[in-house]
């Protein structure tokens, strides 16, 4: 008799901090997947994930992987981390789904992804905000034809991110370890959905950023510019972190058969015949320790990637796709830190 079980995946996560709780009720929840081990260099973190989830801590992410029979891993890290844990997966066969952004730099973004084909490793990156409902719907208008050509683009990101948020943090707000400010942590979901839409090389990157309104930083708070891709749709960006509450995102489309407007939770397409599509959030269930702006896809993004890792569909976001937004969101600091 034919056994139709799904296997089990053996998963570990590397990074224990506040990102985590989205993987770890994620991996939870699926049954495709058992979380067999954890690894954080606070011993704090690993410990009290190991106690919730009855699972073995390590507080060195090489002593992990050397040690354990994994089948895929979670890297959860600080920024300028990514790379080296993901590499270090990698080179040892271990499937590795690794939070956004790939890196702090575009070289060794690369360098991981070339290698991972090289092994026929699958490596993937997390953009969850792709799973929304709204998102969909706007993609797969643009894909069925039903949209035309995008003419203009534009997405706004008006956040709060206080002093206190980066003091209270060792890499947070820095050039080296994070990257960035608002542009690679807050804005690179809205600017990797319309990149995403749009879904065309980019020709050029003109902008602007600043630090306007932090002390205790020196990276960007607000940033501001245009993107002009090769099929001439032309996207204005403006983002800051200096607002008193965290709106919703806006991002719309100037099309030729239509109007978008879309955010996070929803969408409405306003055809020129006088038609309208929209799409709406899910009611779902808040994570315990999540926050309202990582969304509620990432369960989605998870489940995806392990069917993948399982051989049942084909990677939706692989390292090779993310580093279409992460090329952008590099030249997007090249030019702009020219005018800070």
């Amino acid at each position: 008799m034919e056994n139709n079980k799904i296997k089990t995946l053996k998963v570990g996560v590397i990074g224990c901090g506040r990102i985590s709780v989205m993987h770890l009720s994620a991996i939870n929840e699926l049954p495709m997947a058992e979380l067999v081990c954890c690894c954080d260099i606070k011993k704090d973190r690993a410990d009290a994930v190991a106690k919730q989830y009855g699972v073995k801590a390590y507080y060195d992410y090489k002593e992990m992987l050397d040690n354990e029979k994994l089948d895929a891993v979670h890297v959860l890290l600080p920024h300028y981390l990514h790379v080296p844990a993901s590499l270090y997966a990698i080179e040892k066969g271990v499937k590795v789904l690794s939070e956004k952004p790939m890196s702090t730099d575009y070289e060794s973004a690369l360098k991981a992804v070339e290698r991972a084909e090289e092994l026929g490793v699958l490596y993937g990156i997390i953009l969850q905000c792709r799973y929304n409902n709204s998102a969909k719907l706007v993609k797969n208008a643009m894909e069925q034809g039903k949209l035309g050509k995008i003419i203009s683009a534009r997405s706004v990101l008006t956040w709060d991110r206080s002093d206190e948020y980066y003091s209270g943090s060792d890499w947070k707000g820095t050039w080296d370890k994070e990257g960035g400010g608002v542009v690679i942590d807050q804005a690179i979901h809205s600017i990797d959905l319309v990149n995403w839409v749009v879904n065309s090389e980019v020709e050029s990157v003109s902008c602007s950023m600043a630090n306007r309104g932090h002390k205790a930083v020196a990276v960007e708070d607000s940033a501001e510019g245009l993107i002009t891709y090769k099929n001439g749709t032309k996207y204005g960006f403006y983002c800051m972190n200096n607002y008193g509450c965290d709106e919703p995102i806006e991002i719309k489309l100037y099309c030729e058969k239509a109007k978008v407007v879309f955010d996070y939770d929803d969408a409405y397409i306003y055809y020129n015949d006088g038609s309208v599509e929209e799409a709406h959030q899910d009611k779902v269930t808040a994570v315990d320790g999540g926050k309202d702006y990582w969304g509620f896809q990432h369960v989605r993004q998870i489940e995806q990637f392990y069917k993948a890792c399982l051989g049942l569909e084909k990677l939706d976001i692989s390292a090779r796709e993310a580093l279409k937004t992460h090329k952008l969101v590099c030249e997007i600091y090249e030019q702009g830190k020219k005018r800070m």
